[in-house]
């Protein structure tokens, strides 16, 4: 089977910022995007739980990406202007999809 290459980019960021992350990957082009929950980690601050949160005010999620190598820069600008100030984490890999046409 045939497949293509493609980044997959993903931001974790604090969950009230999701909207204007989204908003931000939609204005620069991006098509499609997934939010998933996180439910904890550790980091720079140490280690954090979703555990007895009463909202999601102090929650994170990760919006995770596949794009066309091409249009990578333009996500990842559009992404930047929104974590600079905040709490998050970026990253990119290589991924292989196999309908390119969605991407």
């Amino acid at each position: 089977m045939e497949t293509h290459l493609a980044k997959r980019v993903e931001i974790i960021i604090e969950a009230p910022l999701e909207r204007r992350l989204t908003d931000a990957l939609v204005k620069a082009g991006v098509t499609g995007y997934t939010v998933l929950p996180v439910s904890g980690g550790s980091g720079a601050s140490g280690q954090w739980t979703r555990a007895g949160q009463v909202s999601s005010a102090g929650g994170m999620v990760a919006v995770v990406c596949l794009i066309r190598p091409d249009r990578k820069d333009d996500l990842l600008d559009a992404a930047f202007s929104v974590v600079e100030r905040h709490i998050g984490v970026v990253s990119i890999s290589d991924a292989e999809v196999l309908r390119a046409e969605r991407f």
